[in-house]
């Protein structure tokens, strides 16, 4: 294993470099998304929350790879040509905002209602009451599971594989078909992964006691 991480370091490493590209840019885009759905969910006006949850109920019972081909064969042959790494990104952030939004109507609805009651009782428009009073109490439960859905999604990154997107998954692929050393190869691409995740993962369990501490 170490033999080929070794003799294979650039390739390996520029498919992790995508891979933690993607990464960031699915987690923001997902996040943005996500929240939009998540207010949409628990809009007052019913229509708004029919599409809200129509969304995430439809996005998060789709395969990711469903999703992520229908942006690499689809738009590309009827909108507009895109690369597999766009195609991939676009499909990872669409399939995870559906999971942040529900992370996110949850720890909203933690929050006592009479927060919220008590808020626009003393003149906060809605807009106020959620920036200054909701989210600051909401934000220590969604930070956990929020940590979670980052990591899922840096594991749900391979699925740029299928799509030419050079990630790590890719790139592992292509060393494997060349050194015929599949087994050596993929324990590599593993211990990359880890690389990432674990890190990730202690962090979000200190995080996680510091806000419950706090």
């Amino acid at each position: 294993m170490f033999s080929v991480l070794f003799d294979n370091w650039g390739t390996l490493i520029s498919g992790l470099g995508y891979t933690v590209w993607c990464s960031i840019l699915a987690l923001i885009g997902s996040c943005v998304i996500g929240t939009v759905f998540a207010l949409m969910e628990i809009s007052a006006h019913k229509v708004v929350r029919i599409i809200g949850r129509v969304y995430v109920e439809v996005v998060r019972n789709i395969p990711l790879l469903v999703i992520t081909m229908f942006f690499y064969v689809v738009i590309p042959k009827y909108v507009v040509a895109i690369d597999g790494f766009t195609a991939g990104t676009i499909g990872l952030t669409i399939y995870t905002s559906a999971f942040i939004a529900e992370t996110v109507r949850a720890g909203i609805e933690s929050v006592p209602v009479g927060q919220m009651e008590g808020a626009r009782s003393n003149g906060l428009t809605y807009l106020q009451a959620m920036t200054h009073i909701i989210f600051p109490q909401a934000i220590k439960i969604i930070i956990p599971p929020l940590g979670n859905q980052f990591i899922n999604l840096i594991k749900n990154s391979s699925v740029l594989a299928f799509v030419s997107g050079f990630d790590l998954m890719y790139q592992g692929k292509l060393v494997a078909s060349a050194n015929l050393q599949t087994f050596d190869t993929y324990l590599a691409v593993g211990l990359l992964y880890l690389v990432i995740t674990m890190p990730l993962s202690y962090f979000m369990r200190y995080l996680e006691k510091r806000w419950q501490t706090a």
